[in-house]
C-alpha cells in the first residue's frame, strides 16, 4: 500500500451527503483521493440529484443507495445492495443530524418530546442502527466515523437538543469502541467546529457562533472542510490503529479555552 494512497483497497460507505458543502461530501473527496472505493446513501428524492452529480465526480458507476436512517427496512435495504457490491467493508462515515428547526432558536426548556425523540433518533441511534449492518461486513476490522460538536460538551446558544443528541451520539461511540474492538473495529467522533453547511442553516445566530471562534480560538478560525477531510483519511488510516472511542476536535483550538 503507497503511503500516497493511505486508505487503497478499502471499500466505505458514506452518509449524509447532501450537497458539495458537506462535511460528509468533504470527508467522502479525501477517501477517495486516498484509494478507498466508496458507496453513497441519499435520503429522499429531493438530495438524489445532488448526490449522484457529486458522487459521479469519482466516476459514472459509483454506487448510491436511497436510506432513511430512522428507517429499519431502508437500512435493511441499503446493507443488502453493499453486500451485492463487496464482501467486506472497512469504513462507514456517520454525517447525519436532524432536529426540528423550531428546537434550535430560544432556550432547550421548551423542547417538546417530539422534538427529543426525533433528534436522538436521527442523530445517535441510527449510528447503532448503521453499525449493527455494517459491523458484519468489516471481518478484516474496520474503522466507523460519526460527526459531532462542541455543544456535545458544553451549553452553546441555540444549539439545544442537538447539544444533548450528540452527548448521546458521543456516549454510543464510546459503548460500541468497547463493543467492537476485540474484532479490531474502531469507532471515533470527528467535533467538528462552525462550518457552513445546509445543516448550520438551521441553527439560530449560526454567523455570532462563527465570528466568536475567530475572536477567541487559539487559531483565530474555526475549521475548513478540508481539514475534516484530512483528519477523517487519518481516522480511518493505519495511522489511527490504536485509536478508538475518542472525540477528536478539529475546531482551531476552541476548545481548549476557558475565557
Amino acid at each position: 500500500m503507497s503511503d500516497a494512497k493511505p486508505l487503497a483497497g478499502k471499500t466505505g460507505v458514506v452518509f449524509g451527503v447532501a450537497n458539495k458543502r458537506s462535511i460528509a461530501w468533504a470527508i467522502a473527496k479525501a477517501w477517495a483521493e486516498a484509494g478507498a472505493t466508496l458507496i453513497f446513501n441519499y435520503q429522499g428524492e429531493r438530495l438524489k440529484r445532488n448526490v449522484e452529480q457529486l458522487a459521479g465526480t469519482f466516476g459514472a458507476d459509483v454506487p448510491l443507495y436511497p436510506c432513511d436512517v430512522s428507517s429499519d427496512e431502508q437500512i435493511d435495504s441499503f446493507f443488502e445492495q453493499v453486500a451485492s457490491h463487496t464482501d467486506t467493508l472497512d469504513l462507514m462515515l456517520h454525517s447525519v443530524a436532524y432536529a426540528p428547526k423550531e428546537a434550535l432558536e430560544g432556550g432547550f426548556l421548551g423542547t417538546t418530546r417530539e422534538a427529543f425523540r426525533t433528534s436522538h433518533d436521527i442523530s445517535a441511534y441510527s449510528l447503532v442502527a448503521l453499525a449493527q449492518r455494517a459491523v458484519p461486513l468489516m471481518s478484516d476490522g474496520g474503522s466507523i466515523i460519526a460527526m459531532s460538536y462542541y455543544g456535545a460538551a458544553k451549553v452553546v446558544p441555540n444549539y439545544n437538543v442537538m447539544g444533548v443528541a450528540k452527548a448521546s451520539l458521543e456516549a454510543s461511540a464510546r459503548y460500541l469502541a468497547a463493543d467492537l474492538g476485540p474484532r479490531q473495529i474502531r469507532v471515533n467522533c470527528i467535533s467538528a467546529g462552525p462550518v457552513q453547511t445546509l445543516a448550520a442553516r438551521g441553527i439560530a445566530d449560526f454567523n455570532i457562533m462563527l465570528n466568536h471562534y475567530r475572536e477567541r480560538a487559539p487559531l483565530r478560525r474555526s475549521c475548513d472542510p478540508a481539514e475534516l477531510g484530512k483528519t477523517g483519511v487519518f481516522l480511518a488510516s493505519d495511522g489511527a490503529a490504536a485509536i478508538t472511542g475518542q472525540t477528536l476536535y478539529v475546531d482551531g483550538g476552541y476548545q481548549i479555552m476557558a475565557m
